[in-house]
């Protein structure tokens, strides 16, 4: 398994609740440029619309070695993920009741085939990005004490 590309803003503005492991569905020239890792996430998410998952927004760079194709490409198209039936059930149903919502964290090789993890999230308000700062600063000083003491 090797990682590809990672979401570094969730843990910044998200609490993770649960985490997923969905397939992608790309074409050929995307699957070269995603091993070549150049993606990025911002702005990207997942939507469950008739009973299928889509990754939205996500910016795969068209692959440079891919000739004619290459342009009617769109680098931020819909994409299609690849989830068991009751775990998309398990998604849709979270999402729609609590307000929650599902953010990709990661994508990854496990053999040959691309992987995308995903989370389940809880947007974050702005007090509990400040005591997640002042957590991590408390920590920082202790650790800093210990080393001198």
């Amino acid at each position: 398994m090797s990682i590809l590309a990672m979401n570094k803003t969730v843990s910044r503005d998200y609490q993770i609740l649960e985490e997923f492991e969905a397939g992608l569905v790309l074409t050929g020239q995307e699957v070269k440029s995603a091993k070549s890792k150049h993606i990025d996430f911002k702005g990207s998410f997942i939507s469950i619309r008739h009973g299928e998952t889509w990754l939205k927004k996500l910016f795969i760079a068209p692959y440079s070695k891919a000739g004619i194709s290459l342009k009617s490409y769109n680098p931020i198209r819909d994409r299609k993920l690849l989830l068991h039936r009751k775990e998309m059930l398990i998604l849709a149903n979270k999402t729609d009741n609590k307000g929650l919502t599902i953010i990709p964290l990661s994508v990854y090789t496990s053999r040959r085939l691309i992987k995308v993890k995903l989370a389940l999230v809880k947007g974050k308000k702005k007090f509990d990005k400040r005591a997640d700062i002042k957590k991590r600063e408390i920590n920082r000083d202790i650790q800093q004490k210990l080393k001198n003491y």
